[in-house]
């Protein structure tokens, strides 16, 4: 399970080092674009994962292919995943605005289609491999607990990249570094996954625009899938406003990789607490609770200021990260009972197209939150390594305290009377064995 998890590593390296110090920080303090077009580089891609995410989990339910359905596509994507990573943290020698985004935005989307093709099959694996309602959360809980290592070596890029040298020369030593380290992880994450024999299935008969009509017209994934995206904005929202936080209204910049470094250690530490407290509850019980704890605690950062002790922010990140986990986890440990759902219906098994459009909407939101913050900086006269106006940093401090929890209070309400609770996924997956014995 923590070797499988290593695969997520790799994915939320590159994710949270684009959300955290990409688009809010190399794009506009180094490479020298405006918000405006750094906020947009994401976007580019996201309007290519629309298409592509849902059509690689479609591609990997109809492979036929002796080596598995879902493994193969860990070695295709691996090198490419590493390569695309590293250009992204070029300087590329241009002085149009135009011709740097057109460069960015192109590396983006290289990067976010080698992303496609290794996390939707590798996700898609999951409700495969662990098939209990418990034990989906278990291996949940050993992903994530990769993931957030993989938020770990994510904000460790800048410092690395100061190693380097800093700057311009700094970065583009530091991609490459990292681009080797998200690239070998796969190796061994296809070496001890693993398919089963009954979940093979031949290739469906009904087309890829049906296919995601009746995976969007299935009700209990469309409450999942609005609850998660609110939840997947405020996180992401949360990456792109803290350095920035940290940097203009506190005023101690090195502060940041500090501060994450202990918000992360505190979220793994959670991860037994809340594993042991799942079977006691339903997931959606359980993700209620926490993001609630977190939206609490998260309108704190409203009275921090530059006199604030150092103690005391990351004593509120430690107390946050309780909550932060549960926001994080619980959601992916859903969708395998909506797949199981979907196939007590419809007779067939589409975990790749329901996974592809949750990769989807895990990279929409954090390319929707930068986007957002970084326009509306923009239009405040927020500049390049100058000293922002008082609108500015109060913008700052009163964007980072409130929208992520607003987006948490509707998720929240998005959450409340899931259906797909433990008796119910319990009856359903007796009627699936049932049927699977009779076949």
């Amino acid at each position: 399970m923590a070797a499988y998890g290593l695969g997520d590593f790799t994915v939320n390296t590159a994710l949270v080092s684009l959300s955290l110090v990409y688009a809010s920080y190399y794009l506009t303090q180094i490479a020298g674009l405006s918000g405006t077009l750094a906020g947009l580089v994401p976007l580019v891609a996201r309007a290519v994962d629309a298409f592509t995410d849902p059509l690689m989990g479609r591609i990997s339910d109809r492979t036929t292919w002796k080596s598995g359905r879902r493994r193969p596509y860990f070695l295709i994507g691996a090198v490419p995943f590493g390569v695309s990573f590293a250009l992204l943290w070029v300087d590329v020698p241009f002085a149009s605005q135009a011709a740097k985004f057109a460069y960015y935005a192109g590396a983006y989307c290289l990067l976010s289609l080698a992303i496609t093709v290794l996390s939707v099959p590798y996700l898609a694996l999951l409700p495969e491999m662990a098939t209990g309602y418990d034990s989906r959360t278990t291996l949940n809980t050993w992903r994530n607990a990769g993931s957030m290592f993989g938020v770990f070596a994510a904000i460790g890029i800048r410092p690395v990249a100061e190693l380097f040298g800093g700057g311009a020369n700094g970065f583009a030593l530091a991609g490459a570094l990292y681009g080797v380290l998200v690239a070998l992880p796969w190796l061994l994450v296809h070496r001890v996954s693993f398919e089963r024999p009954d979940f093979q299935r031949g290739a469906s008969e009904i087309g890829f625009r049906d296919t995601l009509r009746l995976v969007f017209a299935n009700r209990t994934f469309a409450q999942l899938t609005g609850l998660y995206l609110f939840g997947r904005i405020a996180m992401d929202m949360i990456g792109a406003l803290l350095i920035l936080y940290f940097t203009y209204w506190i005023g101690r910049s090195g502060d940041f990789e500090v501060f994450m470094a202990i918000f992360i250690f505190c979220v793994i530490l959670s991860l037994p607490g809340w594993l042991r407290f799942a079977p006691r509850f339903d997931k959606a019980t359980i993700f209620i609770f926490g993001s609630l704890w977190w939206a609490a605690f998260q309108t704190l950062t409203f009275f921090f200021d530059a006199d604030s002790p150092r103690w005391i922010l990351f004593a509120y990140g430690s107390l946050a990260a309780i909550g932060y986990a549960v926001v994080d986890l619980m959601p992916w440990a859903m969708v395998g009972e909506a797949v199981d759902q979907d196939e007590l219906e419809s007779g067939e098994r589409r975990e790749g197209v329901y996974n592809g459009v949750f990769t989807f909407l895990r990279k929409l939101a954090g390319a929707l939150a930068v986007f957002l913050v970084l326009s509306f900086l923009d239009l405040l006269g927020f500049e390049k390594g100058a000293e922002q106006t008082e609108t500015v940093r109060q913008a700052i401090r009163w964007l980072t305290a409130s929208l992520p929890v607003a987006c948490l209070l509707v998720s929240v309400q998005l959450a409340r009377g899931y259906p797909l609770t433990r008796a119910a996924h319990e009856e359903i997956v007796s009627l699936l064995e049932s049927r699977r014995g009779e076949a």
